[in-house]
């Protein structure tokens, strides 16, 4: 009994001592099924922005993929990996249950569509035929704007309705055409969707600005012969060579909005009665997390299926699986050619949506505000108006919020909705106006300093006035709002915001660590 326990303890020992010559890795690096390739890319990050800057320090055709992680806030962390070592895990469908793609900034993709409508609001809608009434409609402007042929053979249709929602996603699977990015996407389906939009803009004058009769001029395409995956090309050639000629496409532009294809089967309603676009025009922004198949919305338990009524099959491979198939087809950026890609493109008359979103401004207001003192931040909750830059147009239930920063002495917009959270979206700074300004102010002060001076005399003078001022004042503003509750209704991504501008300020850090804020936030 003691030889076997010397002997165990020597064994123990040597394996000790192994251990210390060569000891094991730090950190896990996933491997795919062969040995000799070379290490896995695995990475996560609690932002986008780090996510993107570590693809771009990648050899490797590494890919940026949203993972939700907690129920309610749309709280994301990003993954960044290859399209095969993703999938090797995704198969199994254990952890990775709700992943999204992240569609790049300026990235070459797929024609896309989210579609969607309450069932119960719609009792009559066919949701199927809707369908192949507007992947007909598509492809009859796919021919007549770029002669590309296409039919639903060339769709990926995929389903994840309920028995409250109707819900489709549409991937078009056009041979070596493929669009230079999802903002010209979403040109080109506002623009073969205008006529359904005017309907809508007729009937309701309170439409979003998307509706109002935008017009697209630039229809085109730009040649392109690159490797086999285009998936992270950015075109920067946006000239390129114009197909078909300006007047060519002009006169095909002024007559179908002359003829005025039907498109009142794309109408629906929602949950409130109000009218909007079967289509979700709200999916073609920059760095767009858009559902991969297989995948489920967090909290829920409908994933993304191919669909009963899908006519599209992909090219059958004795290397690659069926459902691999349908997943790398179904990935928005992920354009594959055989040939030279051509790039099409659809473009918007500048600086039209800014000035027709000012024109819908009269009905709305400001909710509440906030004042933060260290940072010199106005937080300005606003209600009756949604409209995001974001995302090109208003959104539907979310309003938004305009912040004034004080120090800077510029204004930018933020919004409520979940999915510009996630991103962290924060419009363009925008310069304040002049007499709102500090030095505006600072002169208007010693104006009235010099007029309550030499104006001692008067018995009824300064100090009844500015009693009777701040008497008025108190009224006004003091009218019984608990500021408690104000407060609790600050966004604690403003929060987090201001102080880490603040710490900025003060260390002169370039990044504040994440835990840093989570602890912040947390206490």
């Amino acid at each position: 009994m003691k030889r076997k326990w010397e002997a165990k303890l020597k064994q123990i020992e040597d394996r000790a001592s192994h251990y210390e010559r060569k000891p094991l890795s730090s950190v896990y690096r996933p491997r795919l099924s062969k040995p000799e390739e070379p290490p896995s890319i695995w990475r996560l990050f609690h932002r986008q922005t780090q996510a993107f800057n570590f693809v771009k320090s990648c050899k490797e055709e590494v890919h940026v993929f949203a993972l939700e992680c907690k129920v309610g806030d749309g709280q994301r962390i990003y993954l960044v990996t290859t399209y095969a070592q993703l999938w090797f895990y995704y198969k199994f469908r254990r952890n990775l249950l709700h992943c999204y793609e992240v569609i790049p900034e300026n990235a070459v993709c797929k024609l896309y569509f989210d579609l969607e409508f309450n069932k119960l609001a719609n009792p009559g809608a066919d949701g199927k035929k809707m369908v192949a009434l507007l992947i007909e409609h598509v492809c009859k402007a796919l021919q007549e704007f770029y002669t590309v042929n296409c039919s639903a053979e060339d769709v990926l249709n995929l389903d994840s309705s309920t028995e409250e929602k109707f819900s489709r996603h549409l991937i078009f699977q056009l041979r070596d055409v493929a669009f230079k990015d999802n903002i010209h996407v979403g040109n080109f389906v506002r623009k073969i969707l205008q006529p359904a939009l005017h309907v809508i803009a007729s009937e309701d004058d309170d439409m979003a600005p998307e509706a109002t009769g935008r017009e697209f001029t630039d229809f085109s395409e730009t040649p392109s012969e690159h490797g086999t995956c285009f998936s992270k090309i950015s075109p920067s050639n946006d000239a390129g060579e114009s197909w078909p000629s300006n007047s060519e496409r002009l006169g095909r532009l002024g007559s179908a909005q002359q003829s005025s294809p039907d498109l009142s089967f794309l109408i629906v309603k929602s949950d409130m009665g109000e009218k909007h676009l079967f289509v979700d025009l709200g999916v073609y922004t920059r760095n767009r997390n858009f559902r991969l198949y297989k995948s489920s919305k967090i909290g829920k338990y409908v994933a993304l299926e191919v669909a009963e009524d899908n006519r599209f099959f992909p090219i059958q491979s004795k290397n690659i699986s069926k459902e691999n198939q349908y997943f790398l087809s179904s990935l928005v950026s992920n354009v594959r050619f055989s040939g030279a890609l051509r790039i099409l493109t659809c473009d918007l008359p500048q600086s039209k949506p800014r000035t027709q979103c000012v024109s819908r401004t009269r009905t709305s207001g400001i909710r509440r505000w906030n004042y933060f003192f260290p940072e010199e931040l106005l937080v300005y909750d606003i209600c009756k108006y949604r409209w995001c830059e974001n995302i090109g147009r208003a959104h539907r239930s979310n309003n938004i919020m305009i912040l004034v920063d004080l120090k800077n002495e510029v204004w930018y917009q933020k919004c409520h909705d979940p999915v510009c959270k996630a991103e962290n979206f924060k419009s363009d700074c925008s310069p304040l106006p002049a007499e709102v300004c500090l030095l505006s102010l600072l002169k208007e002060e010693e104006e009235f300093t010099t007029d309550t001076t030499t104006n001692t005399t008067d018995p009824h003078g300064p100090s009844s006035n500015v009693s009777s001022k701040g008497a008025f004042f108190d009224a006004d503003w003091d009218n019984g709002i608990d500021d408690t509750n104000i407060l609790e209704a600050t966004e604690d991504a403003e929060l987090a915001e201001a102080a880490e501008n603040s710490l900025l300020a003060y260390n002169g850090m370039d990044e504040i660590p994440d835990e840093l804020l989570i602890e912040g936030l947390q206490e």
